[in-house]
């Protein structure tokens, strides 16, 4: 672990992988540091944000150093299931880069429980993360000038749901009515780091 301090409250953690950025965020969830009011994991970071009135940079950097966790926790504190209709341009393409078929790629997505690792990109982005490695696929190589809202795609490890129209480069397997961020809800994302989710196929 690398510790960067962010002015007086906030420190950036630097980690060697997107599992010990997991593994550390749930750890400290769990039992957080005195003075650690709030986490934003990242693929290789995790910031932490303090108050100064409870706690120092020095503080803790040091009680964050003095955790070890063992590997990537599988709990969470909630579960959502997201309901797709796999119609997707992209899902005979992924079929094939990965050797599935289009159907093969539809059960392996729909059969496994994926984490929420991070958000970003946009509100209501979180780049979920899976428990089967035969759908890391590349982006595609020239990204579309506008992916619709609800758009579910692939991209390296990841799997996610774009939360409204924008430019994007994922390969996209179907869509789901399920709004990822309405700031008449709260908390606005549906999806935040730790979230459990399961894609549940559905008909059009």
């Amino acid at each position: 672990m690398r510790f960067l301090p962010c002015a007086d409250v906030g420190v950036l953690v630097e980690l060697q992988s997107l599992d010990a950025v997991l593994a550390l965020h749930q750890a400290l969830v769990d039992d957080p540091p005195e003075g650690v009011i709030d986490l934003v994991p990242a693929a290789r970071t995790l910031l932490l944000h303090l108050d100064p009135g409870r706690t120092s940079v020095q503080a803790a950097t040091r009680a964050v150093s003095e955790r070890r966790p063992a590997h990537r926790a599988r709990s969470a504190a909630r579960s959502v299931e997201i309901p797709v209709v796999y119609d997707g341009p992209d899902l005979d393409v992924v079929g094939e880069l990965t050797g599935l078929g289009g159907r093969g790629v539809v059960e392996a997505h729909t059969g496994q429980s994926w984490t929420v690792a991070f958000g970003g990109f946009s509100a209501g982005f979180g780049y979920l993360v899976g428990e089967d490695t035969r759908l890391h696929v590349p982006r595609r190589a020239t990204p579309r000038v506008s992916v619709p809202a609800g758009a579910v795609g692939l991209a390296g490890e990841f799997s996610g749901v774009y939360p409204k129209a924008s430019p994007g480069g994922w390969q996209l397997l179907g869509r789901t009515p399920v709004q990822m961020w309405d700031l008449r809800r709260d908390p606005p994302a549906l999806l935040s780091p730790g979230t459990r989710v399961r894609f549940v196929e559905v008909s059009p």
